[in-house]
């Protein structure tokens, strides 16, 4: 699978180099726990190859797997700071542009050498392979991140080298250190996160959310320690939803909880025709192949995710499968998401109207709770009618949600019923799905204190 991570600026040397640190203190049914994240970069890295035994590729800005000629990689990196229980480390490296890619990525090992030379291993004094097999990569292409799980060697702070080999001729090729910031990384989870006490189910997530920046990797370590079914309100990629921009952004970030994932598209996942990177990529959690609509039951709740960049109007194909799918429903509770906001107060996109008639129907079925994304922003609106009026009694709760790591818009006019609003915090929307209430939670990244949180009762 592929990652992409934050690009700060770093010095390299002889020492731990800490790219990046996220921690998150997640409140879950009355009960704390706490995680980190830190990412390091390499202290050193190499390769050695057979047909050039005595040279040194130290300097070099990638590192190499090969076995026509044999080429063999070195990683090393040194863990400092790091403190509770490792709970995941994963080895990431990026394979350089304009390469045809690889069928195969390379066999990765632990090693018991830990002072091997970057600027004088060669062929001819390589340190060895000697530890257990930690994974392999399979397939690369291009200019693509890919992971390798390394838990069982990393335990904690310490100085750790990686080895890695191929047995095919189709050499893979990745950005060594000296590359910058598309360096190899080692990123270390420490902490667990307590489920809530209650038992009831969570529903977490955001819209708007893998480009090339780094807020979707600080809200995916958010993920990492929040459990329950992730939803998506849309424009899951940037720019064109293509099936590369997938593996390159989203996969490695978001994409480590997709097989918890119940996703809803976005008008960038349709800027490739049809939205088939969103659908292959997604495949049967995203519903019927290319239809973009379908529901699941959480607990006491029914829960509903819409297309928003095809025809909703009255009578259409999209809006009468709602009507039955509510109609057919026997939980007391219904929650539904999309990705075009009906209200919103962002001055970037204005409300989308069409979408009136998906809110319509639902309001019509006493639905509880409607979430989108579109504008970068995290808004909540009081309970309203399809008017936007307020309704105290039978207006759904509606959520903005558009924090999931794309560059933030700003508000303009305040909507009427607007009540919490923030344009620079990234989080996850977080809901503890009850037996006949929710409880919500914006969760916001490390380094980030904005939050907003509360109760509602079904219908």
């Amino acid at each position: 699978m592929g990652i992409r991570l934050s690009r700060p600026s770093v010095t390299m040397g002889t020492v731990a180099v800490l790219v990046t640190a996220t921690a998150a203190v997640v409140m879950t049914g009355g009960t704390s726990a706490s995680a980190a994240t830190a990412t390091f970069k390499p202290v050193a890295d190499t390769y050695v190859q057979n047909d050039a035994a005595s040279t040194n590729y130290g300097t070099s800005t990638q590192v190499v797997v090969d076995n026509s000629p044999v080429r063999r990689m070195f990683l090393r990196f040194t863990v400092s700071g790091v403190s509770g229980t490792v709970t995941s480390a994963k080895l990431r490296l990026r394979t350089i542009s304009g390469n045809d890619g690889s069928s195969a990525g390379g066999t990765f090992r632990a090693m018991s050498n830990t002072t091997w030379s970057e600027t004088g291993t060669t062929w001819n004094n390589q340190p060895s392979i000697d530890g257990a097999t930690l994974g392999s990569i399979g397939s690369v292409a291009a200019d693509g991140w890919y992971e390798v799980d390394v838990t069982s060697h990393v335990r904690g702070n310490g100085t750790f080298s990686f080895g890695a080999t191929s047995s095919n001729t189709d050499g893979a090729y990745y950005d060594s250190r000296e590359s910058g910031a598309d360096a190899p990384q080692l990123v270390i989870t420490t902490g667990t996160t307590t489920p809530p006490s209650s038992g009831d189910p969570v529903l977490v997530g955001a819209g708007d959310i893998s480009d090339s920046g780094s807020g979707d990797t600080a809200t995916a370590a958010l993920l990492d320690n929040i459990s329950g079914t992730v939803f998506t309100t849309g424009d899951n990629v940037y720019s064109n939803g293509t099936a590369s921009e997938f593996n390159s952004y989203y996969a490695p970030t978001w994409g480590r909880h997709k097989s918890r994932t119940r996703p809803s598209p976005g008008n960038h996942d349709y800027n490739t025709s049809g939205a088939t990177g969103y659908y292959d990529y997604f495949g049967t959690q995203a519903g019927p192949s290319g239809r973009g609509y379908y529901s699941y039951d959480l607990g006491n709740w029914h829960v509903v995710s819409l297309n928003s960049n095809i025809s909703m109007s009255a009578g259409s194909a999209q809006e009468q499968w709602l009507r039955a799918d509510l109609a057919a429903s026997t939980k007391p509770c219904t929650l539904a998401y999309w990705h075009h906001p009906l209200y919103t107060s962002s001055s970037n996109h204005a409300p989308s109207t069409s979408t009136r008639p998906l809110y319509q129907a639902l309001y019509d079925n006493n639905a509880d709770v409607v979430v989108w994304g579109h504008n970068h922003v995290y808004e909540r609106f009081a309970p309203m009618n399809p008017n936007g009026g307020y309704d105290a009694s039978r207006g759904m709760r509606s959520f903005v949600a558009g924090m999931g790591g794309a560059g933030h818009y700003s508000f303009g006019t305040i909507q009427p019923n607007s009540e919490a609003r923030n344009s620079s915090a990234y989080g996850v929307l977080k809901f503890t799905l009850h037996a006949d209430s929710y409880d919500w939670q914006f969760v916001p990244v490390a380094g980030q204190s904005y939050s907003d949180s509360g109760t509602g009762a079904c219908h």
